[in-house]
């Protein structure tokens, strides 16, 4: 991505198609989410696109890209966030441009598998500001995790903590990250939704 004190990007939020059923119509589809129906013209999904890789553009610019006037982008974007097609604008932070860092995707797997073990686990992990992201996983393990810290003993401490909160972990598996290739991408809105694009 670019430099991080000039970009920033919108992000989907629950009521966004990826995931929910949808339904494809001349003029674009209509997502099914949470028994809502959400109606997305092309205009509506070039929007998207543009704002997720420059949240910071004007409406003026972003009118003129889809090709409507602003007042009807105005009304466009205002639809999605109410929808809540568009959850937040984010300025996008470089790590490693913050000194020394070490990223860590950690496989956590829990003794218990009980709606109350994901629960306490799940409110643990929230009050922890070094991750990132973590996400609930079919396979061998329940949660993979991403944490973003200050070195290899910060991040050894915080699993120690975690283990002694008593929060449910029998085991767990950490694979340090050693370089990016694609460090961050855009959800490609446009080819999700467009069947006949690759």
């Amino acid at each position: 991505m670019g430099d991080a004190s000039k970009r920033c990007l919108a992000t989907t939020g629950p009521a966004a198609a990826f995931g929910a059923r949808h339904q494809r119509h001349a003029g674009g589809i209509t997502l099914v989410a949470k028994g809502a129906a959400v109606k997305l013209s092309r205009i509506d999904i070039k929007i998207l696109s543009i704002l997720q890789c420059r949240g910071r553009m004007p409406n003026k610019a972003i009118a003129e890209e889809a090709a409507i006037s602003p007042s009807a982008c105005l009304q466009h974007i205002r639809r999605l966030k109410d929808a809540g097609i568009i959850s937040e604008y984010r300025a996008i932070i470089h790590p490693q441009l913050l000194g020394e860092t070490l990223t860590v995707f950690t496989q956590f797997t829990l003794a218990d598998h009980k709606q109350e073990d994901f629960r306490r686990f799940e409110e643990a992990i929230s009050g922890i500001p070094f991750i990132v992201e973590a996400n609930v996983v079919s396979g061998g393990f329940d949660y993979l995790i991403k944490f973003v810290t200050r070195g290899i003993n910060h991040y050894q401490s915080i699993i120690e903590s975690m283990l002694a909160s008593n929060v449910g972990i029998t085991k767990y598996f950490s694979y340090i990250v050693i370089r990016s290739p694609i460090p961050d991408r855009v959800v490609p809105v446009v080819q999700l939704l467009d069947a006949d694009r690759a």
